[in-house]
């Protein structure tokens, strides 16, 4: 499997935030996008999440499954992360798992491997922030997809939780899984770099 970029474009509000960009990253490869606030690290990642509308270039995964496209095999974890504070920890996998749809693996399983087994009914709105993001990171885990596309993963997560996430990167990758993630900060595991050039 193999998903590569080919001269893509991005223009945000009458600005060109990069041109003629290429990448690639196989099967067992993670691909870390570094570069200056403003130079295009969260656009890329929303573009081949298909948040974003490429102005030029093409998205292909090669090898992935023919019938759906690059962000159906994708799972994006942004910045923020998305859970509704009303819901329980449960309730929000949960919601993940039947709105992805695909192959769901076991909730508890999933929440186990991120260490919040102990809060399963505990209301979202009452997690600290850390531990709203090690439940963002169970919604990789809840819906199996080929691609992760990572924006500054670790952020807000302890030393523990950043090991943890770690070793959940490594099964990923060992799993044949893609990782590409934009960050400021090392990624823990063996990553190429794609550099991204200056806000304009």
């Amino acid at each position: 499997m193999r998903l590569s970029g080919q001269q893509l474009r991005c223009v945000r509000g009458g600005r060109e935030v990069f041109s003629g960009l290429d990448f690639a990253a196989s099967a067992g490869e993670a691909l870390a996008i570094v570069g200056p606030n403003g130079s295009g690290k969260t656009s890329l990642l929303r573009v081949i999440a298909g948040l974003l509308v490429p102005a030029d270039g093409t998205i292909a995964l090669d090898g992935g499954d023919a019938e759906l496209s690059v962000p159906e095999q994708a799972h994006y974890l942004g910045h923020r992360d998305a859970l509704k504070p009303a819901l329980s920890v449960a309730e929000n996998l949960s919601f993940w798992r039947e709105f992805l749809g695909g192959e769901p693996e076991d909730s508890a399983k999933c929440l186990s491997a991120v260490a919040l087994d102990h809060a399963t009914h505990l209301p979202a709105a009452f997690l600290s922030a850390g531990q709203r993001r090690r439940l963002s990171i169970a919604r990789l885990l809840t819906v199996r997809r080929p691609v992760w596309l990572l924006d500054e993963p670790t952020s807000a997560l302890d030393t523990a939780g950043q090991a943890l996430f770690v070793g959940l990167m490594q099964g990923h990758l060992a799993r044949g899984g893609i990782i590409v993630a934009a960050t400021h900060l090392p990624l823990g595991i063996e990553a190429r770099e794609l550099r991204m050039g200056g806000a304009a």
